[in-house]
């Protein structure tokens, strides 16, 4: 059973039509990659998965129940955690403030203790700024930051929006390589992101949405050979 199931999703901002029947499915243990161009309603459909807009119509079906309507909270609980694009840290308050929110709905101190050192351990250079106030970070560290407080909230299915936006290449290496060691740790990985060179070499499957639809979806590393993809959104027919 998959573990996310999307079925006809419609979402509205105000009278913009930015999702329009939305379906898809992420099985447990893999990552399965949103692509398409700006607008095409990727973050839309991460926020309409995480109860951060309201969808107008249509189920979403999470490790076997239905969550369509519960508030973020919730859902952050029940193990459906949303790192968002511009990654929503707390500029004010230092790195391991930071950290504690990520857990703020756990009450298990030594499981909160082990995840956050596997989060350190992942993330070397968020263990070296502990201490230091998050919004002085480099946008590198503070996207590590805002993965590794995700990973405190202890995710089954860790949403991502858009965790290269902004960084240098060498730094888009790092955080796709643990991106993929996050997996390998056991958490499903629903990632929206710009580089659909990256996405696709690092997800199972793969959905291409067009204007709220999807246009096509498959294994990534078929859609990576497609001509239709590559032409689109690899730079190169």
């Amino acid at each position: 059973m998959p573990l996310l199931t999307v079925s006809n999703l419609d979402l509205y901002y105000g009278a913009v039509h930015a999702l329009k029947g939305v379906s898809l499915e992420v099985d447990q243990g893999e990552i399965l990659t949103l692509i398409g161009c700006n607008g095409a309603g990727k973050s839309s459909t991460l926020r309409g998965i995480s109860g951060m807009v309201r969808p107008r119509a249509g189920t979403i079906i999470f490790d076997g129940q239905s969550i369509a309507g519960l508030a973020p909270h919730t859902l952050v609980q029940r193990g459906l955690v949303h790192v968002p694009e511009g990654r929503g840290i707390f500029a004010n308050l230092t790195v391991e403030e930071n950290l504690d929110l990520g857990a703020f709905t756990r009450h298990d101190k030594a499981g909160i203790a082990t995840d956050r050192e596997r989060s350190l351990t992942l993330f070397p250079r968020i263990r070296e700024r502990l201490k230091q106030v998050a919004g002085t970070l480099s946008g590198g560290e503070q996207q590590m930051l805002a993965i590794a407080r995700g990973l405190l909230a202890k995710p089954k299915l860790l949403l991502l929006d858009e965790p290269s936006l902004g960084l240098a290449p060498q730094l888009v290496q790092t955080i796709f390589s643990i991106i993929r060691e996050i997996n390998k740790q056991g958490v499903t990985i629903l990632l929206v992101e710009q580089n659909a060179h990256m996405a696709l070499g690092v997800a199972h499957r793969a959905v291409v949405l067009e204007t709220g639809t999807v246009a096509m979806s498959g294994r990534a590393s078929d859609l990576a050979k497609s001509d239709e993809v590559r032409k689109a959104y690899l730079g190169h027919g």
